[in-house]
């Protein structure tokens, strides 16, 4: 008898949890659904369809999107979309196959997709890829808020006012942080203006605001370091009296350990100068899980430790 209550109760649940996932469900009359891949342009799309649209992001805060596998209740999700939106460029590596499919049947946009191919960083010549990790640089964030804008009034033309006035304030308040991180990193000694960190995510934000960036890993966390890659930064800490490396908060910190020890072997002192937050924002409801949240911790975090 327990055993056939506890099969019901299983199956109850999972029915409950599945009408739970249902966009229909909380759907007001005339939003729409959206489905997002990454925090960050979950938050930019809320920011401009306001109330007009229900906006779910698959990956969680602290996932990384390099290595992030579909899940059944994303195919769900997708499936019930009537937008999706993801970063393209190859962030979302394994995913790209299932973004592509959906594609033939409904809007499929990558934000990245408008960015002039001169403001893009190249890493791979002979086959065209690109950097993916556009946000650093918040001027390009704010292109592809205009894009994820443009969208939204060709899918929903009878809201054009709301998603424009909408993308107009956040664009405003994005301006407003790029000059702001100028100003940030422009105080850093400029023999000190160097960010190491545990993966290449960061040449945007070098590129923009004028500091050396240098990754122990290449631009995706599916890459593997070596002995040589510890002691190539551990010789650069020295050499440059660089006082501080970074961590990120969705990448396993075991590497910068490495290079941290192999400093102490050779009686340099070098220590964590924060934890960033590279591919994914912090928790909701956080000052960090927003994007203008993320940046600014991000560029206190660094401006401090490296002064």
């Amino acid at each position: 008898m327990q055993k056939c209550l506890l099969i019901v109760c299983l199956v109850l649940g999972c029915l409950c949890c599945w009408n739970c996932d249902r966009s229909d469900q909380v759907r007001q009359p005339g939003q729409l659904y959206i489905v997002t891949t990454t925090g960050m342009i979950t938050d930019a799309v809320r920011n401009v369809v306001g109330d007009r649209a229900i906006v779910q992001g698959l990956m969680a805060p602290g996932v990384d999107p390099h290595l992030y596998k579909i899940t059944a209740s994303d195919t769900h999700k997708l499936a019930n979309a009537d937008i999706i939106f993801y970063n393209g460029l190859h962030l979302e590596g394994k995913m790209s196959a299932v973004l592509h499919k959906i594609s033939r049947t409904k809007p499929v946009h990558a934000i990245a997709a408008d960015i002039p191919l001169d403001r893009l960083i190249k890493v791979d010549p002979e086959h065209d890829i690109f950097d993916p990790h556009i946000w650093f640089d918040v001027s390009l964030w704010n292109l592809a808020v205009q894009k994820i804008a443009r969208v939204m009034i060709e899918v929903d033309p009878k809201n054009k006012t709301i998603y424009e006035a909408n993308s107009y304030a956040y664009q405003k308040k994005l301006e407003e942080l790029h000059e702001w991180t100028k100003g940030q990193i422009a105080s850093i000694p400029a023999q000190r203006r160097i960010l190491i960190t545990a993966h290449d995510a960061f040449g945007y934000f070098g590129q923009a605001y004028k500091i050396e960036v240098i990754g122990l890993q290449g631009i995706s966390t599916a890459a593997e370091y070596g002995i040589q890659d510890v002691e190539r930064i551990v010789n650069l800490l020295i050499a440059k009296q660089i006082p501080a490396i970074f961590v990120e908060t969705s990448v396993s910190s075991k590497a910068m350990e490495a290079v941290i020890q192999g400093c102490a072997s050779r009686n340099a002192r070098i220590t964590i100068g924060g934890n960033l937050f590279s591919d994914a924002m912090g928790t909701e409801n956080t000052p960090e899980g927003n994007y203008i949240g993320m940046v600014r911790h991000n560029v206190l975090q660094i401006a401090t430790a490296l002064k």
